[in-house]
């Protein structure tokens, strides 16, 4: 009962700490999701430079996508004409950071890793696309399509896209991963004793080195990875290896490796994964050998700043309000799905979609096919309904195309 009561206070506590930053963030992330379209970005990422590369780790550092949400995302864009450096650049860079998890950083952590971890996820997503044109000479074939006749659909009020977007959009999609980032550093504080890095971890680079192992097929997304890393903190974990984990956990996990050895080959992922442990392990030196460690460690005092003002009504209402918006989307991921019964229609099975940026870019993708009027995505039961006259290879070979697997 004690344990209970223990987890049910480090969970109300922890909420307190983020539900102002991650609302705010969340806002953002709407914000960015209106003003910058998917359509810009493959425009913009298109040509085997430099500056496809930059373009492409700008626009991904600021963009709240974890590693699940932004592979379709970059497939998709490498489909529709970008490059492999500009796509790896985005892959990397994007998972690592975003304006969500920047704000929560700074509210469990500290500013100088806030402002360190955008910083790296840019420098290590233009190494990553640098090394990819390098070690890839094999240019995007893929023509871009012509969408000039393809049926625009009506826009709703920017408000309306924003709220739409960052709350029953973009939320549904980290909710859990959150929610398991919370109770693994509320775990971490009750049952792992202070003392345990000092006492038998203590070689920084070996730490390094184990959390890079554990994170490479780990899944967390860049929030939910905040919590965590401030847990380690506390235990004493030298900031260099919690930098790799901020790094590794949320830019790779076993299912990015596979979707992106089919989609863009094996030299591109070979190029991926090199870009990520060589930039986890060179900026985990780099914190600990180099940068004054008092920037980076933080004390029980630091890490609860704001509980000062955590009993405030903005604290307590953003927590609440936050629990509320997870809540719903829960409930309504559990709701019973109808699917529109389509005339000439046929429903297929396709593993792989993880989250509502899977579904708009089987659906996007598809739709764009001559032989395809209509295409409806059920994320919970993983079927794709198909209206049109396309045959099951064609629509096998699209969906294998964006790295998912089709099942008949």
């Amino acid at each position: 009962m004690n344990i209970i009561y223990k987890f049910s206070i480090g969970i109300w506590d922890m909420f307190l700490e983020m539900s102002p930053y991650l609302l705010l963030g969340f806002a953002f992330a709407g914000i960015l999701h209106v003003l910058i379209p998917k359509e810009t970005v493959t425009k913009q990422i298109g040509k085997k430079n430099i500056w496809s590369i930059l373009k492409a780790t700008f626009l991904g550092v600021p963009l709240p996508l974890c590693s699940c949400g932004v592979i379709p995302t970059g497939v998709s864009f490498y489909k529709n004409g970008a490059s492999k450096g500009a796509t790896n650049a985005f892959l990397i860079s994007t998972p690592q950071t975003g304006v969500d998890s920047i704000l929560i950083t700074s509210s469990l952590m500290n500013w100088p890793w806030a402002i360190l971890r955008p910083i790296v996820a840019l420098i290590t997503g233009v190494f990553g696309g640098l090394l990819t044109d390098k070690m890839d000479t094999d240019t995007n074939s893929v023509e871009v399509e012509d969408c000039s006749s393809c049926e625009i659909k009506p826009k709703r009020h920017w408000l309306i896209e924003i709220v739409d977007y960052a709350f029953f959009e973009f939320l549904p999609d980290i909710s859990r991963q959150l929610l398991l980032g919370i109770l693994i550093a509320v775990a971490i504080t009750i049952f792992i004793p202070p003392t345990v890095f000092s006492d038998y971890l203590t070689n920084p680079f070996l730490n390094m080195l184990l959390i890079l192992v554990a994170s490479i097929p780990l899944y967390v997304c860049a929030t939910g990875s905040v919590p965590i890393a401030s847990s380690l903190l506390l235990l004493g974990v030298s900031p260099g290896a919690v930098l790799v984990f901020l790094m590794a956990g949320p830019a790779t996990n076993a299912a990015t490796i596979s979707v992106l050895w089919k989609s863009l080959g094996k030299k591109s992922t070979l190029a991926y994964l090199i870009s990520i442990i060589t930039g986890a392990l060179l900026f985990g030196l780099l914190i600990d050998y180099v940068l004054p460690t008092a920037w980076f460690n933080i004390t029980e005092t630091a890490s609860t700043h704001i509980h000062g003002a955590s009993t405030s009504w903005i604290a307590i209402s953003s927590a609440i309000v936050l629990m509320a918006l997870i809540v719903i989307v829960e409930i309504k991921k559990q709701l019973p799905k109808t699917l529109i019964r389509m005339e000439n229609s046929k429903t297929y099975t396709v593993n792989g979609m993880t989250c509502n940026h899977c579904k708009n870019s089987v659906e996007s993708n598809l739709v764009k096919a001559t032989n395809i009027d209509e295409v409806t995505v059920d994320l919970e039961t993983k079927s794709v309904t198909v209206k049109g006259s396309a045959t099951s290879e064609e629509v096998k070979a699209l969906v294998d195309g964006l790295g998912y697997e089709f099942m008949l």
